[in-house]
């Protein structure tokens, strides 16, 4: 096949002038290398294009590919996940990974809690937060957590998204809505253990990669898988590959984690993070149907890793469940 590779360079956008927070979640020149790298071991001929403006430049002057692989994050609007999927529908071409209405729900954490908990899946009491004139109606009581309604990879997560009192989520919530210019999404906060849990495949047939718990080291940001944390993750943190039939909580969260990804319709592979409350019960908090793929830095390859998966197969695996789906459509 041709495969043509869409994404956002984080080095082009810091060179035009971007600042290293809102470039975080895009991707390093050696992400799309190793891409490219595995494709084309599997026979494939690749073509670069870029991002959203340059793959419009490239549909409008003829060029076409059998699949897109898309790993475009997009960078205005609270839909931006979306735009890649968007305008390669408009123009009927394939791609891997979700389609347009799934990354603008997911993108927006409140929204997809909110089909979660519709459908069953146990998730924090929460609330979306548009004003600071709002925290005075929070329905329930501390500890809160907060963070930004539609950032990844940690952006606006740190110690400080840990509100102990009720008096401290005005000032807490502030500080997000000047910084993000965007809703903040308040939850209770859960003080339990962590997990980050890989999903290949689609509908039916996804399946449960494997999972990793998160153990946060001395060096650390106490209490949160922050920005920090992850970027600095070789020294700061701890994963752990558990299974399902050996721990009870984990099999559980594995099954919070694949009812999740199927309701939402995400497609060929991704992670849904999950945490416990309390009393020890796994609590859904988000889904990741753009997850980094990065081969030593991002979470989904770290857990191939542990089972041994080589990122080549992983890729691999990517391709063939879009081959699939492509193939039942047709």
């Amino acid at each position: 096949m041709k495969i043509g590779l869409t994404f956002d360079l984080r080095s082009e956008y810091l060179a035009a002038g971007y600042t290293e927070d809102e470039t975080a979640e895009f991707d390093r020149d050696d992400t799309v290398e190793a891409i490219e790298t595995a494709l084309r071991r599997m026979g494939h001929e690749t073509e670069r294009i870029g991002n959203a403006k340059q793959l419009a430049a490239a549909l409008v002057a003829g060029q076409r590919w059998d699949l897109v692989f898309n790993i475009a994050e997009g960078m205005h609007g609270i839909g931006r996940e979306a735009q890649v999927p968007a305008i390669l529908d408009l123009y009927e071409v394939a791609y891997t990974f979700s389609d347009p209405l799934v990354m603008s729900l997911t993108l927006h954490k409140g929204m997809t809690k909110r089909v979660v908990r519709d459908a069953g899946v146990p998730t924090a009491d929460f609330v979306v937060f548009q004003t600071p004139e709002d925290v005075a109606v929070c329905p329930f009581g501390p500890p809160f957590f907060v963070k930004p309604v539609a950032e990844g990879t940690g952006k606006g997560v740190s110690p400080q998204s840990i509100v102990r009192e009720r008096k401290g989520l005005l000032a807490a919530c502030e500080r997000l809505l000047e910084a993000y210019r965007q809703p903040v999404l308040v939850e209770s906060y859960l003080p339990g253990r962590e997990f980050t849990i890989g999903i290949l495949g689609t509908g039916p047939t996804a399946e449960v990669l494997g999972t990793i718990e998160v153990h946060l080291l001395a060096q650390a940001e106490p209490e949160v898988y922050s920005y920090v944390n992850k970027e600095h993750f070789e020294d700061r943190v701890a994963y752990r590959l558990l299974r399902g039939q050996d721990d009870r909580v984990v099999g559980e969260a594995e099954a919070i984690a694949l009812k999740a990804w199927r309701i939402l319709g995400c497609r060929d592979a991704g992670r849904v993070d999950i945490r416990c409350d309390a009393q020890g019960k796994p609590q859904f908090m988000e889904v990741n149907p753009l997850a980094g793929i990065h081969p030593g830095h991002s979470d989904l390859p770290i857990i191939c890793s542990y089972l041994h998966i080589p990122y080549q197969s992983l890729i691999e695996r990517i391709v063939v469940s879009a081959a699939r789906r492509i193939a039942k459509k047709r």
